[in-house]
């Protein structure tokens, strides 16, 4: 089963590595409109506001998603340079300023190079049309899931990406999945997550709920976790629809990762439309959007971990 080509008419996405390979950073190129739903309690971002309905630019330049904690923000500086170089960004009447909104994984480690301006620059130089590239790659190279028993039971995370068409529009979803819980499939079944010794699966959830997890919970640091998805159209939805659009395109975690939203992660979900107009939707193209967004976003989460990870090590 393929994704038809284009992904999404109008994004372009490249990723990055920091020095070393052990971390890295994603970057969706735009210009798009744009919102953000925040749902977990340990986020790092940066220009969120921007993504408000009422803010006063109307379009963002590029969105980086990265590891390397609140370190790897520096990645949205060396976008930030690119795209001025190129001539992009919001006319001031001075200056064209590029508005680089960005959130961030946590995937830190001893001597650990994190990413810098040049891995957002290398991002952007990467960053084509299509399908983008799954597995440990750009931000997900450092991700990892089921953390709950402590790192060495977690095993490799990564980036997933899918989109479909509805009616004469595209929906996509590109996700950054580096969560304390476990990744699910359609059918509600472990992909990935805490392993025990034998290499069998814990179960996050059902430890949780037997009182099983409190002597492993002293491995497991506030904000270490974090997953960061995107859903992108070229539907003419407002921002305000976009915001709507993040919102229930955030049920898919919920779908897919179990536990999630929990105290040790920081989730994030964009919503862009790539149309150049926008216009007030008709009611039930709106919920059709909502449906495709959601359903992108799961099949994503689920390949970052098993499709997409298997392609990148092909």
């Amino acid at each position: 089963m393929t994704t038809p080509e284009p992904f999404v008419p109008g994004l372009k996405v490249g990723h990055g590595l920091a020095y070393g390979g052990k971390s890295g950073c994603t970057v969706v190129l735009g210009p798009f409109r744009a919102a953000a739903e925040v749902r977990g309690m340990a986020t790092g971002s940066r220009e969120l506001d921007v993504l408000r309905p009422d803010h006063l630019v109307p379009r963002v330049d590029a969105i980086v998603l990265t590891g390397g904690s609140v370190f790897g923000l520096a990645a949205a500086d060396g976008v930030v340079t690119w795209l001025h170089e190129a001539g992009r960004g919001y006319d001031t009447g001075t200056v064209k300023v590029p508005i680089v909104p960005a959130a961030v994984i946590f995937d830190l480690q001893e001597h650990q190079t994190r990413p810098d301006g040049e891995t957002g620059r290398s991002a952007c130089v990467d960053a084509r049309e299509g399908k983008p590239a799954e597995g440990a790659v750009g931000a997900g190279v450092g991700a990892t899931v089921g953390k709950i028993a402590g790192p060495e039971s977690a095993m490799q995370g990564g980036v997933g990406a899918w989109s479909m068409s509805i009616g004469p529009y595209r929906v996509g979803a590109l996700v950054v999945v580096n969560a304390l819980g476990d990744v699910l499939d359609g059918d509600g079944r472990i992909v990935a997550g805490a392993r025990g010794p034998d290499g069998a699966f814990l179960d996050t959830a059902s430890m949780l709920l037997r009182g099983d997890a409190r002597g492993e919970m002293g491995d497991v640091a506030a904000g270490t976790n974090t997953t960061l998805a995107m859903v992108a159209t070229d539907a003419p939805l407002t921002r305000v629809g976009l915001r709507w659009m993040a919102r229930v395109a955030g049920n898919a975690l919920a779908r897919r990762i179990n536990p999630v939203h929990t105290p040790f992660d920081g989730d994030v979900i964009f919503a862009v439309s790539t149309a150049e107009e926008e216009r007030e939707m008709d009611s039930a193209e709106v919920l059709g959007l909502g449906a495709a967004a959601q359903h992108v976003l799961e099949e994503a989460i689920t390949r970052s971990v098993t499709e997409g990870t298997r392609e990148h090590h092909r």
